[in-house]
């Protein structure tokens, strides 16, 4: 294991910002548990009669887990959302790329119980040089080539002004002005008849667009929240009841500890937020399945939903929601048990990636069978042939569409490829990482849960684009601070980032690049 001055070494390297002090079901099911070998070439899938190809793992590069914010707080859990900051990606001369990652943790460190952390999302700049090499790198040499360094952070409000929570939603605040009935909780005064309450956010999808602005999701809602640039919320989007965590009298239930009647189960909310910047179309995934359609068992949780907003005219006219599809999740054939989603992207019309994992690796634990990881890809699907059940019964929780797993006989659901493996040993030795066994540095981390893409602008292959990643550590560090109160989580996980070189022949010319602004 490398010293923490080793690393923080390679971290301060082009320091240019402040200066740190430290196809049908059944094909689905058959296709999601293949493995993407031998790792040393490229590896293609065929969806929708287009060939995509997976060039493996091109850069690595991490936060040290005891890094803090502006703010005085642990810099973690910033896997949970990323996205390039607007107009900064750029190509350099010499076959390195340099550009603005923003990022937003989840609702901190909570592993003992929810705090009153403040929504927040970081920005952090990047010099990244591929390695296309077959030869392994060591593991400090691997993290030259994806430079990270820490610029700021921008804290979220709620409406008016007020404070956002990571505490678990204990309240309700009934709709008012133009904004939904959302889920809130106060430190001091969690009751819900109180006049003030934190707006409660547990952030999981995150997009920058064009105008400055972010779209966040949220697993409490589930909700997706508008910010302005300077961490204003300007409007909140509701999903249809289907969604919404009920009780058995029909009422609104946000906590995260108990699962509802129907709606989103537990911490299963809208962890995928993705967008189609040339038509303007938000989509946001739940983790994983509603309640009524099996959610509240892994051996039936076999589909997610899918919904979509215009948002073209967002600050003028709400945003109108314009489709819903039902997408299969992965499941493992050992144990029949469901990968959840993290997060999706946009890849082009109808195409879109899928970020699912299990629970292994390094911050699950210190056993054997914790540290080895069984399945860690983004996949892809498509809705090209899928039932749109926007505004259909389905939309009813007396209406499930799937329900104890089953999916019902009038809907086509998502066609779901295997595709890029965070997990093949060889890729990772590449860059001197291992899954299973000690549980140190050079661990593949458990949670992995964005995604971003951005072109290689490389003639020879104008269909390559980058994969960046990032994962959830969870803010586990043993020198760590949570909302001004020192703690010991018992073990380092540092912030974890990795990229891939990917073939992408269905993109349109340009929809990455209006995305990302450049």
């Amino acid at each position: 294991m490398f010293s923490l001055d080793s690393i923080l070494v390679l971290f301060l390297l082009f320091n240019s910002a402040r200066c740190l002090s430290i196809g049908e079901n059944s094909a689905a099911r058959s296709l999601t548990t293949q493995t993407t070998s031998p790792s040393t070439s490229a590896v293609s899938v065929a969806l929708g009669g287009v060939t995509y190809v997976n060039k493996g793992i091109v850069g690595f590069g991490l936060i040290p887990s005891n890094f803090t914010d502006s703010l005085g707080d642990t810099l973690g859990g910033i896997g949970s959302g990323i996205a390039f900051k607007q107009a900064t990606w750029k190509s350099l001369s010499n076959g390195s790329y340099t550009g603005t990652l923003v990022v937003h943790p989840d609702r901190g460190y909570n592993v003992i119980s929810t705090v009153d952390y403040r929504s927040r999302q970081h920005e952090i700049d990047f010099v990244f040089t591929p390695y296309n090499g077959t030869d392994d790198l060591d593991f400090e040499s691997a993290q030259t080539t994806l430079q990270l360094t820490y610029v700021d952070t921008i804290l979220q409000f709620d409406r008016g002004g007020g404070n956002t929570s990571g505490l678990d939603a204990l309240a309700v605040r009934a709709a008012e002005n133009g904004f939904p009935t959302v889920a809130v909780a106060d430190p001091e005064m969690p009751i819900a008849n109180e006049t003030y309450q934190h707006l409660t956010i547990d952030a999981e999808g995150l997009i920058a667009a064009s105008d400055g602005s972010y779209w966040v999701s949220d697993e409490y809602g589930p909700y997706v929240y508008h910010f302005s640039a300077n961490g204003s919320l300007i409007q909140t989007i509701q999903p249809p009841e289907a969604f919404l965590p009920l009780d058995s009298n029909g009422d609104l239930n946000f906590t995260s500890v108990v699962n509802p009647t129907t709606g989103r189960a537990g911490n299963t909310g809208f962890e995928g937020l993705t967008l189609d910047a040339e038509n303007d179309i938000l989509y946001a995934m739940l983790q994983a399945a509603t309640i009524q359609d099996g959610g509240d068992d892994d051996d039936t949780s076999l589909y997610t939903r899918m919904v979509a907003y215009d948002i073209a005219n967002a600050t003028v006219t709400p945003p109108t929601m314009v489709g819903e599809w039902v997408v299969p999740l992965p499941v493992s054939t050992s144990k029949s048990k469901t990968r959840k989603c993290s997060e999706i992207h946009f890849v082009s019309e109808n195409v879109f990636f899928a970020l699912s994992r299990d629970g292994n690796g390094n911050g699950a634990g210190t056993s054997s069978s914790d540290t080895t990881s069984k399945y860690k890809q983004a996949d892809l699907f498509s809705i090209a042939n899928a039932t749109n059940i926007a505004g259909s019964k389905f939309d009813d929780p007396s209406n499930p569409v799937a329900p104890g797993g089953v999916l019902d006989d009038s809907v086509t659901p998502a066609t779901y490829v295997s595709f890029v493996n965070y997990i093949d040993d060889d890729q990772l030795a590449r860059f001197g990482l291992h899954n299973g066994g000690d549980e140190d540095s050079t661990l593949v981390n458990e949670k992995w849960e964005s995604l971003a893409l951005a072109p290689v602008n490389d003639p020879a292959n104008p269909d390559d684009y980058f994969l960046f990643t990032a994962s959830d550590n969870d803010f586990l560090t043993e020198d760590g601070i949570s909302i001004g109160v020192p703690y010991n989580a018992g073990v380092n996980v540092d912030n974890q980032f990795l990229v891939f070189q990917v073939t992408l022949p269905s993109v349109s010319p340009g929809t990455i690049q209006q995305a990302i602004g450049i």
